[in-house]
């Protein structure tokens, strides 16, 4: 089999580390991450609270400014032996982990260093997403989410729309008046963003992305995006492009889709709930704003969307003291009291059941602060899990999200048929499949 992209790497357990230190001094230990901004901040404040709950261990958290730079760089690290205690990674990056064979399973990481948590507490859409076959979790759920829609209350009371639009045509209707009533930007549209725009799409009306239930039941799984509803989908987000109903904003645009939400430049976007709290801080004053659901089409059993995020993975190779330090911090994020701050100062969903019934229970989402946030449980959960919504399990995923993307942009800005476009994309993704199957030859997923 070919050898993967870690197990290259040495897993030798350094022990200079701690050579010469005082007996009293606590074990330093790395944890890599990717995200930025006032996110980035938030996950400092976690460091800090952890740093500062004990004596023993000091977690050093690094930002790698983004999740594609977390995995390339952990995979760098790895081969140099120079690799982080923890690292979190992104949705799409989870099978690529899984079969590097390079981490520590989080259960085994607890139990050898004394810890018990009840892992059947987690939103079970959350930790099977993480876990094998057998529901053995292998990484800890860290900053859980999923996708929903940001809406300008004014902006919607100005063109008379009662509540917030439940369906894509609500959304066509309500962007149209907002255009007629002199808003230029009535939603605010990344071709980038396929995480919510088609993989969240894809799951809430039950279409498959790939085969084999999205790659869960196999590595020989192949795409077939451009056969389902998308196709349709995509379709209309050109139509409404073209009317200028939706707007180009992203970063190469000069202003991103949050910033243009935020600043009152544009009056919808969809984003995570993660940014819930982002927008609470820094929306100009004059915006007001609230959340819902994605949309759907009118006539469609709603399902449930995607976790999105990211989970905290233990890597190979290094020392007992270390491990120690990782599992305490693990611990800490297990309870109660962290996955309510961490909930509050962001956005992201509490993972586990009884934290969320906790916060309910202390009127956490009556607080008008925080109101909306409580849709992000309901979309996980809603309806009956299918094939379809389990979640992505594919190979060399990351390359294939910006495929997908790059097709959006070529329909959008250089009238590439929508057939054409995903045919494409389909191609080069089922390529990147039989690439990923070959490396793995003979392996099962765990």
């Amino acid at each position: 089999m070919t050898r993967n992209w870690l197990l290259g790497a040495a897993l030798a357990a350094s022990t200079l580390a701690l050579a010469g230190a005082p007996a009293q001094a606590a074990t330093k230990f790395e944890f890599w991450y990717g995200l930025s901004g006032d996110l980035s901040e938030r996950v400092q404040d976690v460091c800090k609270r952890f740093n500062a709950s004990q004596g023993d261990f000091e977690i050093v958290c690094v930002s790698q400014d983004n999740y594609d730079n977390n995995l390339q760089n952990t995979i760098a690290a790895f081969r140099a032996d120079k690799q982080p205690t923890v690292t979190q990674i992104f949705d799409a990056g989870t099978l690529d982990l899984m079969l590097s064979g390079a981490y520590l399973p989080i259960g085994q990481l607890m139990s050898e260093n004394g810890y018990t948590i009840d892992w059947s507490n987690y939103l079970s859409g959350i930790r099977s997403y993480y876990s094998t076959s057998k529901g053995e979790l292998l990484s800890m759920p860290f900053n859980s989410s999923t996708a929903v829609i940001y809406y300008n209350t004014d902006a919607l009371a100005k063109v008379g729309f009662a509540g917030v639009p439940a369906t894509w045509e609500d959304v066509e209707d309500v962007a149209r008046k907002m255009k007629a009533a002199g808003y230029a930007c009535p939603v605010a549209f990344d071709p980038t963003g396929v995480w919510q725009w088609f993989e969240q799409f894809s799951a809430i009306h039950n279409q498959p992305i790939a085969s084999n239930g999205n790659g869960f039941g196999g590595l020989n799984a192949e795409y077939v995006f451009n056969k389902t509803k998308f196709v349709d989908q995509l379709t209309w987000y050109k139509k409404m492009f073209d009317e200028g109903l939706f707007v180009h904003k992203s970063k190469a645009a000069g202003e991103t889709a949050n910033d243009a939400f935020m600043n009152g430049t544009c009056q919808i976007t969809s984003s995570s709930i993660a940014d819930h709290g982002t927008f609470g801080k820094q929306a100009k004053p004059e915006v007001k704003w609230t959340v819902a659901m994605l949309p759907v089409w009118a006539g469609t059993e709603r399902k449930n969307s995607f976790v999105g995020g990211a989970s905290l993975w233990t890597l190979k190779g290094k020392s007992a003291d270390e491990y120690k330090g990782a599992a305490a911090f693990f611990n800490f994020l297990a309870t109660a009291e962290s996955a309510e701050y961490w909930s509050t100062v962001t956005g992201y969903v509490p993972v586990t059941m009884s934290g969320f019934e906790a916060m309910k229970a202390k009127g956490f989402y009556e607080d008008p602060i925080y109101k909306g946030r409580e849709l992000a449980i309901e979309s996980l959960t809603y309806g009956e899990a299918t094939e379809n919504t389990q979640g992505i399990r594919l190979g060399n995923y990351v390359t294939e999200r910006k495929e997908i993307g790059d097709a959006m942009a070529k329909v959008l800005f250089d009238n590439v048929p929508v057939q054409e476009a995903l045919d494409t994309a389909v191609a080069n993704g089922n390529a990147l499949l039989r690439k990923f199957e070959k490396t793995y030859q003979g392996v099962q997923l765990p």
